[in-house]
């Protein structure tokens, strides 16, 4: 069974969809909705619509205040993630890149779950911030390697 954080998060998701790429939420309205605290709702939007997964979140606070959640489009594919990561990349930062490919359908499970295995903070077993910077550097590989042989099957 789902958790009340994954039905939430399919929530907006369908909302942004309805709403061609954006959708105006406000929090109480939908922590009254799931029978939460605003909070997890507040929870949800930090952790799983961040920009590497695809998504900008805009807040107007006060009287009649929302939440602005905005989908970004890949205009130009892998190259917008590459041009996005600097040098260090946090696990974090790498999944979510991993999930919004996997989820706009460039990346298949069995390679998202390779990539995910090979950016763990497991198998980069060093200190901070050699990592990060290690991770960086292997991601960029990884989509370099993987859409290149995509681009040649096709």
């Amino acid at each position: 069974m789902a958790s009340l954080t994954d039905i939430i998060e399919a929530h907006i998701i369908a909302l942004v969809e309805e709403g061609g790429g954006v959708a105006e939420i406000q929090r109480a309205y939908l922590a009254e909705y799931f029978n939460c605290v605003p909070s997890q709702i507040t929870y949800v939007l930090s952790s799983r619509f961040q920009p590497e997964r695809g998504y900008i979140v805009e807040s107007k606070r006060g009287g009649g205040g929302y939440i602005r959640v905005v989908k970004i489009e890949l205009t130009d594919g892998v190259a917008d993630i590459l041009r996005n990561v600097g040098k260090s990349l946090t696990q974090d930062e790498a999944y979510g890149y991993l999930l919004r490919l996997f989820d706009e359908g460039l990346l298949d499970e069995r390679s998202f779950k390779m990539m995910q295995a090979a950016l763990s903070r497991d198998t980069l077993a060093l200190d901070l911030p050699h990592r990060d910077w290690l991770r960086a550097r292997i991601f960029k590989a990884l989509l370099h390697a993987y859409f290149s042989v995509v681009e040649d099957k096709e």
